[in-house]
């Protein structure tokens, strides 16, 4: 089963420092067509003016990757760390039995990002966080494995959740065919570009949510980047 959504049909805001779009719906009042899939809880899109952003606040029990489109995240957590993820590169936190941080945009432009959130295997652990770089180069028509919670994704970013998500840039006309294993459900955003999946055009605002679905047909129809999301 397939479920365009588009951009008309997602929920969020312009609060001024911040630009939203939901892909799933966060609150009792937002679209009741654009529920979860399975593990997959969270896809906001993000805009986040320079010189703002989220301050420390708290999460637990909860897998976060935030994929950067544009410009720079500078992370900082209660565990002491303090980072900075580049657009193309990915961060993850496993919030475990709790975890406080806050991102800003400290840049000159916005800062886009997507922010994806993933209900681990099992509660509690200890907190982690970690960001990965990820070229482009590596990517350019095929799908790479980013952040992965199953054995064998080599250098992904590890979370504890059966998902994984990939990133693919894409050329114009390029066509990836992705089997579906056995995590259920899988979602599908454009960063850039348009892209058609299993025949379904997106453009940069849609997302696609597959469940049951055997294969997914990712055709290019222009220079692309995508975010895809399998998750049991």
């Amino acid at each position: 089963m397939l479920q365009v959504r588009s951009s008309p049909t997602l929920d969020g805001g312009d609060f001024g420092w911040l630009k939203a779009k939901h892909h799933f719906a966060v609150t009792r009042e937002g679209n009741p067509a654009n529920g979860p899939l399975g593990a997959l809880v969270v896809w906001n899109d993000d805009e986040i003016a320079p010189g703002t952003g989220f301050d420390l606040h708290g999460h637990a029990d909860m897998e976060i990757v935030s994929y950067v489109r544009q410009g720079a995240v500078t992370h900082r957590d209660s565990l002491g760390n303090i980072g900075h993820t580049s657009a193309g590169d990915v961060q993850a936190i496993s919030a475990g039995t709790g975890i406080r941080h806050s991102e800003h945009n400290l840049g000159a432009e916005p800062l886009r990002l997507f922010q994806i959130w993933i209900r681990p295997r099992a509660n509690g652990g200890t907190p982690r966080w970690e960001t990965g770089r990820f070229p482009k180069a590596d990517r350019a028509n095929q799908l790479v494995v980013l952040a992965s919670g199953l054995p064998g994704d080599g250098d992904a970013l590890p979370i504890r959740a059966d998902a994984r998500v990939f990133g693919a840039t894409l050329l114009a006309g390029a066509r990836v065919d992705h089997a579906l294993g056995a995590l259920r459900h899988a979602y599908i955003a454009p960063a850039r570009g348009a892209v058609e999946v299993n025949g379904h055009r997106l453009a940069v605002g849609d997302g696609i949510a597959a469940t049951d679905e055997r294969r997914l047909t990712i055709l290019a129809r222009e220079d692309s980047e995508l975010i895809l999301v399998e998750a049991a």
